[in-house]
């Protein structure tokens, strides 16, 4: 079934299975019940829709629908948490959508354990996944974050379900990003990027301007790195700080970034470009509460520390990719054309990539310089001694 939520589709597969069971985690207050409450909203109008909430009442429901803009006969609303009574009620109305908000508050009287614990949470969850295959109907749980960032404190329940997604964000961010760790229907590669507004979650059909519209231009320690999450390509701006140390032992602060793929490149930058940050505190942030992990923002990482650490800035108008090897070369990316597509159509006018990558393009109106090694990318990038 497609909901007609463009971005809530791609992450699924396409769209949600009849019959399948999902789990909906991420932090407390981060939009995982106003995610799910639209994706009702437009399933609606296709049939009965069947909204549980373990932690508000019917009416706290309602106010938060008309502040959504949402005034559909089609979605009905259950508050329980009794798990019996809920399996009734699904069995009773046969809804094309159910949702389960949150799996934490749901309870069985065959389990002596109260709510939230270890036993509960499998056998609801079992429960709830045989009602999804027997009768057919798609049922959505939402489950919290704890500290440690797992689902409902044990992973016991992400074994269990067809498909497990994450909505990500900083709380004072107002972007958040979907993803898909585990998908029997569909890739865990795409994510999908909302913003959060009055009326609930929006989606961000075009997120690489939206990333780059406030970027900062000709400060050191700004770069652009065109990377790819699932099949989309994303530009995010890289921004890094490096300041003599007050201390001791010199801080290294990450944020959306791998810390220690960042302590790496830093070691790589003292031995193989002579950059040696080892006296300076470095802090590395990706714009917009994006998180990266993929190894082809390497050499913008790099070139952005490089930058700071210089003090000079690098060319607003060039994107940065590739993967840096520890002897300073740099390898091969995937997908480097739909990568430098994305950057020309937002205007930059050189790329700078692995050699390696340049049989790769097919055609691209950008002025793209192959590198084979670090020192040779600081050199264009316009941040190497002079």
């Amino acid at each position: 079934m497609v909901t007609g939520i463009g971005e809530f589709d791609r992450v699924l597969g396409g769209g949600i299975v009849q019959g399948s069971c999902v789990l909906l985690g991420g932090d407390p207050g981060i939009g995982k019940s106003s995610l799910l409450m639209q994706a009702s909203a437009a399933l609606a109008a296709k049939g009965a829709v069947l909204y549980v909430s373990g932690e508000e009442s019917a009416a706290q429901i309602k106010m938060r629908a008309r502040r959504f803009g949402i005034a559909s006969d089609g979605i009905l609303v259950l508050a329980e948490t009794d798990l019996g009574s809920v399996i009734e009620a699904i069995r009773r109305v046969r809804p094309i959508f159910a949702v389960i908000d949150s799996i934490q508050t749901m309870n069985s009287d065959e389990i002596a354990s109260g709510a939230g614990g270890v036993s509960q949470l499998r056998e609801c969850t079992a429960r709830l996944l045989e009602l999804a295959k027997g009768e057919d109907v798609p049922i959505f749980l939402v489950g919290h974050v704890t500290k440690e960032g797992a689902v409902a404190g044990p992973r016991v329940l992400e074994h269990i379900v067809d498909a497990v997604l994450y909505l990500e964000g900083e709380r004072f961010h107002a972007f958040r990003i979907l993803r898909a760790t585990k998908n029997r229907f569909g890739s865990t590669d795409e994510v999908g990027v909302f913003e959060m507004a009055e009326t609930g979650l929006r989606e961000v059909a075009n997120p690489s301007e939206v990333f780059l519209e406030e970027r900062s231009r000709g400060v050191a320690g700004s770069v652009i790195v065109p990377t790819v999450e699932g099949t989309r390509p994303l530009l995010v701006e890289v921004q890094a700080l490096v300041t003599p140390t007050s201390f001791g032992l010199p801080r290294r602060t990450v944020n959306g970034a791998d810390p220690q793929r960042v302590l790496l490149l830093l070691a790589v930058l003292a031995k193989r470009a002579g950059l040696s940050a080892g006296s300076h505190d470095v802090y590395v942030n990706l714009v917009g509460g994006l998180r990266i992990r993929e190894p082809a923002a390497d050499l913008g990482l790099a070139v952005a520390v490089a930058s700071a650490l210089r003090d000079r800035p690098a060319d607003p108008r060039t994107v940065f990719v590739g993967e840096l090897g520890l002897g300073g070369e740099l390898r091969r990316v995937q997908r480097i054309a739909a990568r430098l597509k994305e950057a020309e159509r937002l205007g930059f006018e050189r790329a700078v990539v692995p050699s390696a990558s340049l049989s790769d393009l097919n055609g691209t109106a950008l002025e793209v310089k192959g590198v084979a090694t670090l020192r040779e990318a600081l050199e264009n990038a316009g941040v190497a001694d002079r």
